[in-house]
């Protein structure tokens, strides 16, 4: 079926008949829906023309959509790259803290073993010092109670005649010995 168009109406003829319609209401009632037809026809262009007007805008939102969906991908990519290089970083801190830590750990405990060995040898030197000295006192007081007192100022000879032997002094060495005070 053919559609018709305004114009098709327009130049529509009717064969006149005896007992016909009045042509005057048939001309109006034609030039009505003539008006009608052309006021569908320009709406429906209208209406044509607004569809591919949204249509070309669905394909523009579209694209934008599947660019912003691209992007937003990226964007999480990039994020969760940042996120990983960042945890690595962190690891990678903490080890290297964890190095340091320990080396210094290290460090210091050399030093309090040296400076335990350094006091021990120290504590070894003063015990040594007054294992000496208590030895040298003994002697001396031994050599004192051997020596009976003179009262003239003449050297007593067993003091004389004693060699002087490691640890053993002479009286004038005696005369230090009342100054020391043995701990």
């Amino acid at each position: 079926m053919q559609r018709i168009t305004p114009v098709d109406i327009q130049h529509r003829t009717f064969k006149k008949a005896l007992q016909g319609y009045d042509r005057a209401e048939v001309d109006q009632f034609l030039d009505e829906i003539i008006e009608t037809l052309e006021d569908d026809a320009q709406h429906r262009a209208a209406l044509e023309a607004e569809i591919a007007d949204l249509k070309e805008r669905i394909s523009h939102f579209k694209a934008m959509e599947e660019s912003l969906q691209n992007t937003l991908l990226l964007a999480q990519r990039t994020a969760d790259e940042v996120k990983a290089s960042a945890h690595k970083e962190a690891d990678l801190i903490k080890e290297q803290a964890r190095i340091s830590a320990e080396r210094e750990i290290s460090t210091f405990t050399d030093a309090a073993a040296d400076a335990r060995r350094e006091h021990q040898r120290a504590n070894e030197a003063a015990e040594k010092a007054r294992s000496e000295l208590r030895s040298l006192l003994m002697t001396h007081i031994a050599l004192l109670e051997k020596t009976p007192p003179q009262s003239n100022g003449e050297t007593p000879p067993a003091a004389a005649e004693a060699p002087k032997a490691s640890g053993e002094s002479s009286e004038a060495d005696l005369s230090d010995t009342n100054r020391i005070t043995v701990y």
